[in-house]
C-alpha cells in the first residue's frame, strides 16, 4: 500500500442489493491480513444481520487464515440513520476502498470527500480496481486519503510551478499580496508588491 498501513474496506448500502456479494467483498479484503478492516455502514438493520450471516458463512469456506482474525478483530457492521450519515462516517473513516452498494451511486459522489478509490454499484466489487479496472490501485490507507491521492505518473515527476504577471494584474492585486504579507510581518514582500502596484 501507499501508506504503510493495512487494507481497507468500507461498502455503503441503501438496504438495497444481495446480502452475499456484500460478504464476499468485505471477506475480500479481509483476506489481505490480520489487521484489514471491514467495514459496512447500511441504513437496514435487516440487511445487516443477512450479510453478518453469510459473512460467517462464507468465512467458512476460506482456505487463507486471515480472514477470521481480521472480521473479528477489525470487522463492523454500523446501522446509519440515513445515506447521509453514512457518507459523513465513511469520510471520517477515509476508507482506501468505497463501495457504494447502492441503487444510485452517482447521486452518492457529491457527498463522497474521502476515499482512495471509489467503486459505483453492486456490480462493481473491489477485485475489479485491484486487478482490471485500469487505475493504479496503489492506495492511500490508514485514514490517509482525507489529505493524499491514489499513487500516479505525477508522483515520480519533476514538475515546476511557473507565475506571470502583468502590469494590469500586478497593479490590481499587488495591495492584497501586501496585505497577506504583513499579515506575516513580511515588510519587504510587502513593499515589493505596492512597489509594483504603483502605491
Amino acid at each position: 500500500d501507499m501508506i504503510a498501513g493495512p487494507s481497507e474496506i468500507l461498502i455503503i448500502n441503501d438496504g438495497a442489493g444481495d446480502p452475499r456479494w456484500m460478504a464476499l467483498d468485505l471477506l475480500s479484503q479481509a483476506e489481505h491480513d490480520e489487521l484489514a478492516s471491514s467495514i459496512l455502514i447500511t441504513t437496514s438493520r435487516a440487511m445487516a444481520e443477512h450479510v453478518s450471516l453469510c459473512v460467517q458463512e462464507e468465512i467458512e469456506r476460506l482456505e487463507k487464515p486471515y480472514a477470521r482474525k481480521s472480521i473479528e478483530n477489525y470487522g463492523i457492521i454500523v446501522i446509519a440513520k440515513d445515506i447521509k450519515e453514512a457518507c459523513m462516517i465513511s469520510n471520517e473513516v477515509a476508507p482506501e476502498h468505497l463501495e457504494l452498494f447502492v441503487k444510485e451511486p452517482e447521486k452518492l459522489l457529491r457527498h463522497v470527500k474521502n476515499a482512495g478509490c471509489i467503486f459505483l454499484g453492486s456490480f462493481t466489487p473491489e477485485a475489479t480496481g485491484d486487478y482490471l479496472a485500469g487505475p493504479n490501485h496503489t492506495l492511500p490507507t490508514g485514514g490517509t486519503a482525507r489529505f493524499s491521492s491514489p499513487l500516479g505518473v505525477y508522483d515520480f515527476m519533476k514538475r515546476t510551478s511557473i507565475v506571470g504577471f502583468s502590469e494590469k494584474g500586478i497593479k490590481a492585486l499587488g495591495n492584497d499580496i501586501a496585505r497577506f504579507a504583513e499579515i506575516e510581518g513580511l515588510q519587504a514582500h510587502a513593499k515589493s508588491a505596492r512597489a509594483r502596484a504603483g502605491k
